[in-house]
């Protein structure tokens, strides 16, 4: 399996980080989080990409990581939760074996992102009115575009990582010929 180019897409908070390190596990692959990639080749959070460059830089460096990841083989990249936005990325997405839309509740991802301390630091708000208004109204936005470019959805509320990852490899795996 470890051929398999795999992309977890999804809102913030649904689980693709943790996910991806199970499931690259249970794979025999590596993982890499596109988010912290990215912050290492910045050299700076995404939080002070967005203050210093704003979020055009930040998408224009997502970017980059996106179609670096997205072209490689062996790998489950947890991408960040806006990588879908842009019609580059989709199509650099489109060209993995799986894309994987992790999806949760409006309610569940709230309680996620608030007991995670490292939220506020590494993750800016996207919009002017932050926590729930803005999980609904991005949520809203980007369903359609997550369900586009999924190959398989995973719905995550009540589930343990393991789980999730264990349900994905169920389905990744070859059937009888």
């Amino acid at each position: 399996m470890s051929p398999h180019r795999i992309a977890l897409i999804g809102y913030r908070g649904t689980g693709k980080t943790t996910v991806a390190r199970h499931l690259a596990e249970l794979l025999q692959c590596k993982w890499i989080d596109a988010d912290v990639e990215l912050e290492r080749r910045a050299g700076k959070s995404i939080a002070a990409i967005f203050a210093d460059e704003g979020e055009g830089a930040f998408r224009d460096l997502e970017a980059a990581v996106v179609a670096d990841l997205c072209g490689r083989g062996g790998l489950v990249a947890a991408l960040g939760g806006g990588a879908v936005l842009r019609e580059d990325n989709r199509a650099a997405i489109a060209a993995c074996d799986a894309t994987v839309w992790l999806r949760a509740s409006a309610a569940e991802i709230e309680r996620r992102l608030s007991g995670d301390p490292t939220t506020a630091g590494r993750r800016p708000n996207l919009t002017n009115t932050g926590g729930r208004q803005e999980i609904d109204r991005l949520l809203g936005e980007r369903t359609p575009i997550y369900a586009a470019c999924a190959t398989l959805v995973v719905d995550t509320d009540d589930k343990a990582p393991e789980a999730i990852a264990a349900e994905i490899a169920a389905h990744l795996a070859p059937g009888p010929t």
